[in-house]
């Protein structure tokens, strides 16, 4: 996915990543690209680092500052056939633990639509990942999307929403965004706007077989579903939703990637179990120790369901077989004692 074009690459330079004038801000020493890869990307050693982790199977995606929406419309789409037959290619490596989520070059949505069939059916994408907004210009009520929603509902597959850094998009200005906002508050914040945009936007009153799984806690949508609905009554008189925002609720899924034990547990109150998934980005920036479902006073089934058996039947995974699934937590550090199927990894 590296140097495939002269301006926006994506490029690593002295540890970090870049594309055209943004670069990723970070206070980690990193080696170069080759030995970061041999060392931690390469199949062998992520493969070791998820059985220490007691993950059975890990759906993948590739890093959202990369999605490139501001591309040209031509190299965006050569980029994107390129990062799914990558994503494709890497989990051939461990075809019954690694899965991917499909990229694809929303600035043009019936390329976008054509690319996600393409990664489905050809090459064993488990859905859609798309940024939270900003899509070339565009956002999700746009009607340009039809053909995009059309064929996610066809193909019946999930869509990921993860933010990505606004100012990437930002030209020359791209290093004027103060304490890395636009990744580290931003992409909460477009995971809100992406739940807002769809319901108001009356998306789901068209298409409603949609399922979307929101990471980060779903931004901050489950903490303030209450205000979103109330408001849509009283204010935003443009919009079109056709139902109370709060009847679409069916249609959000939530992970457990965020860091206070107390905020997980307030999100499976609010939305129920059978709204979450397990996410928790993998060896990211913001990297979580231990089982995210632990200490929340679930029940065994609760839990269970959050874990895996959630995912199992909304991402059309075969059933864990009799050497994984549920097992002890206190084996969940020991290489080959799998405990959770993870949704997301950053």
């Amino acid at each position: 996915m590296f140097n495939q074009h002269e301006k926006w690459g994506p490029f690593w330079e002295d540890g970090s990543l870049r594309i055209g004038d943004w670069k990723l801000g970070s206070k980690r020493d990193a080696p170069p690209l080759e030995k970061f890869i041999e060392d931690r990307w390469a199949p062998e050693p992520r493969l070791a680092a998820i059985d220490a982790a007691g993950i059975d199977k890990m759906v993948v995606s590739m890093p959202l500052h990369m999605v490139g929406y501001h591309y040209e419309v031509e190299f965006a789409k050569r980029f994107a056939t390129t990062v799914n037959d990558s994503l494709a290619e890497y989990c051939s490596h461990n075809p019954d633990r690694n899965y991917f989520w499909a990229h694809a070059p929303l600035q043009d949505p019936v390329a976008a639509a054509a690319e996600l069939e393409r990664a489905v059916t050809q090459l064993g994408a488990k859905g859609l990942m798309m940024g939270g907004r900003n899509f070339g210009g565009r956002e999700v009520y746009d009607p340009a999307f039809r053909p995009l929603w059309e064929k996610v509902s066809e193909l019946g597959c999930m869509i990921f929403v993860h933010g990505y850094n606004q100012s990437v998009t930002w030209g020359d200005r791209a290093m004027e965004d103060p304490f890395d906002t636009t990744s580290i508050v931003g992409m909460n914040s477009d995971e809100t706007l992406f739940y807002w945009y769809l319901t108001n936007g009356g998306v789901l009153d068209d298409f409603p077989d949609l399922k979307i799984l929101i990471t980060h806690g779903g931004g901050f949508t489950p903490f303030q579903l209450g205000r979103f609905a109330m408001t849509n009554k009283t204010m935003a008189p443009d919009s079109k939703n056709k139902k109370d925002l709060l009847e679409y609720n069916s249609n959000f899924f939530y992970d457990l990637d965020i860091h206070s034990p107390y905020m997980r547990r307030a999100i499976i109150d609010e939305v129920g179990v059978s709204q979450v998934l397990y996410g928790d980005n993998f060896s990211g920036s913001d990297v979580h120790e231990g089982d995210l479902t632990d200490g929340l006073g679930l029940s065994t089934a609760d839990q269970e369901a959050i874990r895996f058996r959630n995912a199992l039947g909304l991402m059309q995974f075969d059933d864990l077989d009799a050497t994984h699934g549920v097992g002890d937590p206190s084996l969940a550090q020991e290489p080959g004692q799998g405990t959770d199927a993870v949704v997301k990894a950053g």
